[in-house]
């Protein structure tokens, strides 16, 4: 089943020409989960084809305009293209306000229903789950109430292996095998208990993404997202600014591979640049030194599990 990560943007606060404000979309199976939406993610999504209508649920981390203040165009498209199901927004407290407020001023009734989970930014704890995934909250350290997201797949049932398989079940026997039971014996026809175990082979472990927004270094991170097959951990300086990010409350390249390592993630993304970085090479070597399979997280990237 499909596993996938599309970086929409990579900016910090100010945004550069090919460098857009945070937005990233999370494939699982069918379902499709936007982490943040900074401006211009509508743009984004439509560049690659990415259809709207198609968005399940939105995540913010935080109330800096440049991780969400897309959503405001974002919510007019879909209404204005006929949008019908429902929308799920999941964020910190005061963002159904924002959203209300504008939507009333601007004299906007959606012919949708948006419902609004209020998230508390301070816990780790789980705040949605569907058949595909479950997401918990990361407590980040920034100036304003920030949480991460960690995304789990949900644990996938085993195959079953056709050659394994005797002849002669019925459709109601391989319906019971394939949802992990064994079949008892069956007098009937002289067949012998079968063991689920005996006839399949077992799923792959699920896979974790890890989206850290924006924070100071946080060692204590590392327990939360441990085992992570992929993290995103913002590095929106250099480590000879490392004094300048913790005043800003944001982490430096190196800082977000010492994370990564602690964790014993499998791999590293970085982005968040600040715009005094006409060139990131210097990030991808600050990380790497640290952390080896780190890659920058720029404009357009997929990463597939």
């Amino acid at each position: 089943m499909q596993f996938e990560l599309q970086i929409l943007g990579s900016a910090s606060a100010t945004p550069m020409v090919g460098r857009h404000p945070t937005a990233q979309l999370l494939a699982v199976g069918e379902g499709r989960y936007l982490i943040d939406c900074g401006e211009g993610t509508q743009w984004r999504l439509l560049e690659h084809r990415r259809r709207l209508s198609s968005l399940r649920v939105i995540f913010i981390s935080h109330l800096h305009g440049d991780h969400y203040f897309g959503l405001f165009g974002l919510l007019g498209t879909l209404h204005l293209q006929g949008r019908q199901e429902p929308l799920l927004i999941v964020g910190p407290p005061g963002l159904d306000f924002v959203l209300s407020t504008q939507a009333l001023h601007s004299g906007i009734q959606y012919g949708f229903n948006i419902t609004f989970v209020a998230v508390d930014t301070e816990a780790h704890a789980v705040v949605y789950e569907d058949a595909l995934v479950r997401v918990s909250t990361l407590p980040m350290r920034h100036r304003i109430p920030c949480c991460g997201y960690l995304f789990e797949e949900q644990p996938r049932r085993d195959r079953l292996v056709k050659e394994s398989l005797p002849p002669g079940l019925s459709p109601a026997e391989l319906a019971q095998l394939a949802q992990g039971h064994d079949l008892p014996a069956d007098p009937a026809t002289g067949r012998p208990a079968l063991a689920h175990a005996a006839v399949s082979t077992p799923a792959a472990p699920p896979r974790r993404y890890a989206f850290c927004s924006d924070t100071l270094y946080t060692p204590a991170l590392a327990e939360l997202v441990r085992g992570a097959d992929l993290l995103y951990h913002e590095a929106t300086f250099l480590e000879e600014l490392r004094e300048r990010a913790a005043h800003t409350h944001h982490s430096t390249a190196r800082q977000a591979a010492e994370l990564a390592r602690a964790a014993g993630v499998g791999q590293l993304l970085i982005g968040h640049f600040s715009s005094r970085y006409k060139q990131l090479a210097a990030h991808l070597q600050e990380a790497q030194a640290v952390f080896p399979n780190s890659e920058l997280a720029t404009e357009g990237l997929v990463v597939a599990l």
